[in-house]
């Protein structure tokens, strides 16, 4: 019995994932309003017996937690102090693994913001990696990995497209939700 599929059933929620299982593949997961995007994501994936690693600020990966974080997949992001951009980074992981699963949120905050961060976007192009878009829909209580999208390099028109695409999902906090 898969105890994240229980568990997930138990609140209610459904899990829909239909894109191929690719060894490299960026998840791109929103909209993302509140810490329990995380849970959720992460009882999905294992739900669906896949598993994808994710980018969390380094203050989160403090005892025990850090341990737990790393465990699942978690790379810790330090925000001050960089010598080399994190794009950068992550493109040269999907270079020298042969398989990995990166789930990133685009808002790069829980707080809602227009700004949505284009990294994930560069990243794909570079490292020459699909994009699933990945949501989250609270008010149907929906989890969806259906669609692949593959950057063209036009980051604007790129993310008028992503954006759009969320556009008819719903965060835990509606009014974080800024797509336009």
């Amino acid at each position: 019995m898969n105890i994240c599929k229980t568990i997930l059933r138990l609140a209610g929620w459904s899990v829909e994932v239909t894109v191929p299982d690719y060894p490299k593949m960026i998840y791109c997961v929103a909209p993302h309003t509140s810490n329990w995007d995380f849970l959720l994501c992460e009882l999905a994936i294992h739900s669906v017996g896949r598993t994808a690693g994710f980018l969390m600020k380094s203050s989160w990966f403090f005892f025990p937690l850090g341990a737990l974080f790393r465990a699942l997949g978690g790379i810790p992001v330090e925000r001050k102090h960089k010598k080399q951009s994190l794009t950068e980074i992550i493109v040269e992981k999907f270079r020298t693994e042969n398989a990995l699963r990166l789930a990133i949120t685009p808002e790069g905050t829980r707080q809602g913001t227009r700004d949505w961060h284009t990294g994930f976007l560069r990243i794909a192009r570079e490292a020459d990696v699909p994009v699933c878009l990945a949501a989250l829909d609270y008010p149907s209580k929906r989890i969806t990995a259906t669609e692949i999208f593959i950057p063209t390099g036009d980051m604007d028109a790129d993310m008028a497209a992503v954006k759009r695409f969320y556009r008819s999902y719903t965060g835990k906090f509606p009014d974080q939700c800024l797509t336009d």
